[in-house]
């Protein structure tokens, strides 16, 4: 059996974020509109609006009369997070400028940060040419500490944030490798997310394709390595779905597309004033055993293809219950930069569930196993979950 620390994990709104890739503006992503309906605002709505023009009337007074000078802009921003702050959602909130750009970035590949793909405390992958990769942190190190500062209570994403958020160009992550502890020093700088990796097993008719994010150019990619394994004569394949937070929720239907069998559902929406089936429209399909690769961090429009292919496919799921996000975002982007984001509709799975605040439940449920020695030092992380779905597929 092929040694699975050697596969390359590299790693708008249904609303993803990265969630485990070192990034930390939000959780889980599902674009499903960039800019919002065209609500068709007027000066006869604001007219008639009374508490648009009791807002506007406190908001002439304070910029003329307040004592001291006020920042329109900013006293417009503020005004803006409340009010969506006051909804009381998760996923609904306004996003200044550098929060803004991340969230584009991401959909364009790319980020802010170091390069690594994190579990718990532990560092599972590096990004190859990524600032991590040159200052030589290796996979299974376990993070400690960030510019000083304990990581023991802190989440994955957390400690994300906490080092793309460093306040200076450089931070600095204290490491246990074994029984040595490093200080490594790196710089923060831009880093491309590889959205797709595959390879067919050795020594087997397995595919293995790892899927990152949902990218614009995503599809286009798979279909290129779905191409490559028809030649290579695959049986079956494994899609690995794990620490995916989503992205275009267009890509997921467009790699449903090329899996499903055409009127099969890949999903439904319920907003305010309606409702909507989504099904697979294409000729395409295809016929592999499949195994999905799914975990906490698996989320949004992952999500989405997820429960597609387990629902309206047959494939299996193996891994951990992924994250549950089955609420799907509209974007408003303004002049000055920045971004607010609300939440629009739920998704429900082609089963008729919605898996928000609960995620999808695997036909397998297995961890990674964490080997130690007696001082409790990690020695190796074996990735049983993929080791379980070649020995289902095998």
């Amino acid at each position: 059996m092929k040694d699975n620390n050697n596969f390359k994990l590299g790693t708008i709104i249904i609303i993803m974020v990265i969630t485990a890739i070192i990034s930390g503006i939000t959780s889980g992503v599902i674009v499903y509109s960039s800019y919002g309906k065209n609500t068709g605002i007027s000066y006869k709505t604001i007219n008639n609006d009374t508490s648009l023009r009791e807002f506007l009337e406190v908001y002439e007074q304070v910029t003329t009369e307040y004592y001291e000078d006020v920042n329109k802009e900013e006293l417009i921003k503020a005004a803006i997070s409340s009010m969506l702050e006051y909804l009381n959602d998760n996923y609904t909130s306004y996003l200044d400028r550098s929060e803004t750009n991340a969230l584009n970035d991401t959909l364009k590949g790319e980020y802010r940060g170091v390069g690594v793909y994190i579990r718990d405390h532990l560092i599972m992958s590096v990004i190859d040419d990524s600032p991590a990769f040159h200052a030589g942190v290796k996979a299974n190190d376990e993070i400690l500490k960030v510019n000083g500062e304990d990581v023991g209570e802190k989440s994955a994403a957390e400690i994300s944030k906490m080092i793309t958020t460093s306040k200076s160009k450089d931070v600095v992550v204290t490491l246990k490798r074994g029984s040595e502890v490093l200080d490594i020093t790196m710089e923060l700088s831009r880093v491309y997310i590889p959205a797709i990796y595959s390879e067919v097993i050795d020594n087997t008719s397995i595919g293995y394709l790892r899927l990152a994010t949902f990218s614009s150019t995503v599809a286009e990619q798979v279909k290129r390595d779905l191409n490559k394994f028809n030649e290579e004569n695959i049986s079956a394949l494994i899609l690995d779905l794990r620490a995916n937070g989503g992205g275009y929720l267009s890509a997921a239907e467009d790699v449903s597309n090329m899996f499903i069998e055409k009127g099969k559902v890949i999903y439904s929406l319920k907003s305010k004033n309606d409702e909507k089936v989504v099904k697979d429209n294409t000729l395409d399909k295809l016929d592999y055993e499949l195994i999905v690769l799914v975990d906490e961090n698996t989320a949004s429009a992952a999500e989405i293809l997820a429960s597609a292919l387990k629902d309206s496919y047959g494939a299996t799921l193996v891994g951990k219950t992924t994250y549950g996000k089955g609420k799907v975002q509209q974007t408003v982007r303004f002049s000055n930069g920045t971004m607010a984001k609300y939440t629009s509709a739920k998704w429900y799975r082609p089963n008729g569930n919605c898996i928000d605040g609960e995620g999808i439940i695997p036909d397998y449920e297995v961890d990674l196993t964490i080997e130690r020695d007696k001082n409790n030092n990690i020695i190796k992380v074996v990735d049983s979950q993929l080791d379980k779905a070649i020995e289902l597929l095998s």
